[in-house]
């Protein structure tokens, strides 16, 4: 009397096989649930035995194994709800072990025997198809998100439908497949920004050529407007990027099922309490944190002095790579992390520095305390630093600015000849950068993101040579080596 259904345990965003195997014998009776699960999963025997009387099965009255090969794999969740009860109902012989060939199955119980969704169903479904199953046993909810993966899903509203199906006494219903549908842009408009035509400049090469932008004044210049406007510029998702937000979505529980494949790319904006876990990823699952979270999007970090520095520090690394790796004594796992990193800051604690007509009341031990907050190190991945001014009472009334329409065009067209031609450099710019390096401190990651930089101004100018004058604009956007301080 023994029965096995396959499902997946999600490690980071790759989903592993797991085998369930369930073992009834004689003796007095009980339930045991054994391959490291986790407590979610350890209550699955709770549910499931509800789950299964509440659908007028039979439950049986033996003593019960239930394995979750591999055993060194720790399962996390409650997705092995589904598959427990399956295997308990084949090893009973309630269900026919061979109608479960060719299938997986996900899925968490309620008490009444109804089948609920859970997270990361893509990552699952893509690694049953990879494996050859033809159908996964799912949630309805969670039915649209598994065809992505172009396995045929078996929706299931409750037990008792998952035992007809098995039972060969029902057919599963089509599904069809979500549509990516391409959604207007409905958010903050460059429009309403009035002045500030460097910052504007800036943020549109940030878009063009995915730059880190940190914009800093005093409170009230327009920061956090502005960085809240960087996506309505950047182009459209394509495909591969838009399945790769939608995997991670939906392993974080973030996905909106209804709306199929994420169609826009997306904007976090952590608050500054968040911890070095929560900014970067972890946990004991561990799961993805806001760096990966904003793939393929916006990150904004407002008021970047107030982050914790340890966690502000823990994004130099993923801001380099594009990846963060989280490893732990039990798991490894690997999550993309390809954002647009904008952030905003005061220069100085008072927040009137910088502003001249006001006086700054700082101590110099809280000025050095407050250029502390930010190293140097992560100051130097930023590729655009903008101090933005106070403006100017003409400047407020003035008409409306230039729609984020108008600049996403130019920025879209810029990324287009950025991917499809090769851009020289002319020996007047090269000059000028490397008179650079030896006159400001410029290190090679400051020269080579300088370069990059003018490149993109080249871009934007529709030339496909770099020339001395976009060496000079994006030299201005370096940090100055007294940034914090003055």
């Amino acid at each position: 009397m023994l029965a096995r259904i396959l499902t997946n345990a999600v490690v980071g965003l790759e989903a592993k096989p797991v085998e369930v195997e369930a073992h009834l014998q004689r003796g007095l009776p009980g339930f045991t649930i054994v391959g490291l699960p986790d407590k979610a999963c350890q209550e699955a025997k709770e549910r499931v035995r509800s789950g299964v009387t509440s659908a007028k099965l039979e439950w049986p009255l033996r003593r019960i194994t239930v394995n979750l090969a591999p055993a060194d794999l720790r399962k996390n969740g409650s997705g092995f709800d589904l598959p427990i009860a399956i295997a308990v109902l084949a090893a009973s012989g309630q269900i026919s072990r061979d109608r479960l060939a060719g299938h997986a199955a996900l899925g968490e119980l309620a008490l009444d025997g109804r089948v609920r969704s859970v997270p990361g169903t893509l990552a699952i479904a893509e690694a049953a198809h990879r494996a050859g199953l033809r159908r996964l046993i799912c949630a309805e909810e969670s039915a649209p998100e598994a065809t992505l993966a172009g396995i045929e899903p078996v929706p299931v509203t409750d037990l008792g439908e998952v035992y007809d199906y098995l039972c060969g006494r029902s057919q599963p219903r089509s599904v069809p497949k979500p549509l990516r549908s391409r959604v207007a842009y409905d958010g903050p408009d460059l429009a309403d920004v009035r002045g500030q035509q460097r910052a504007r400049r800036a943020l549109e090469l940030a878009a063009a050529g995915r730059h880190p932008l940190l914009l800093a004044g005093p409170p009230g210049t327009g920061k956090t407007m502005l960085a809240r406007r960087l996506s309505g510029i950047l182009p459209p998702l394509s495909a591969e990027e838009a399945t790769e937000v939608t995997r991670i979505q939906s392993v974080a529980g973030l996905l909106d099922r209804r709306a199929g494949v994420v169609s826009r790319r997306p904007f976090r904006a952590p608050h500054h309490s968040a911890t070095l876990v929560a900014l970067v990823g972890g946990g004991a699952g561990p799961r993805p944190g806001e760096v990966s979270l904003a793939h393929r999007g916006v990150l904004l970090l407002d008021e970047l002095p107030e982050f914790a520095r340890h966690a502000l520090e823990g994004l130099r690394q993923p801001l380099e790579d594009g990846t963060v790796t989280v490893a732990r004594a039990s798991s490894r796992a690997t999550f993309p992390a390809c954002v647009l990193l904008v952030a905003t800051m005061n220069l100085c604690p008072c927040g009137a520095r910088g502003d001249s007509r006001l006086e700054c009341t700082c101590s110099p031990s809280s000025l050095a305390g407050h250029a502390g907050r930010v190293s140097r190190a992560l100051l130097d991945r930023f590729d655009l630093v903008v101090t933005m001014p106070r403006s100017s009472g003409a400047e407020l009334a003035a008409s409306t600015g230039e729609p984020s329409e108008s600049v996403a065009a130019r920025v879209v067209e810029a990324q287009e000849a950025l991917n499809q031609r090769h851009t020289e450099t002319s020996p007047d710019a090269r000059s000028l950068l490397d008179q650079a390096v030896d006159r400001l401190p410029l290190s090679a990651r400051g020269r080579a993101r300088s370069l990059r930089v003018a490149t993109t101004v080249a871009a934007l100018a529709g030339s496909t040579v770099v020339e001395s004058e976009h060496i000079a604009e994006a030299l201005s956007y370096r940090a100055p080596s007294d940034f914090n301080t003055d």
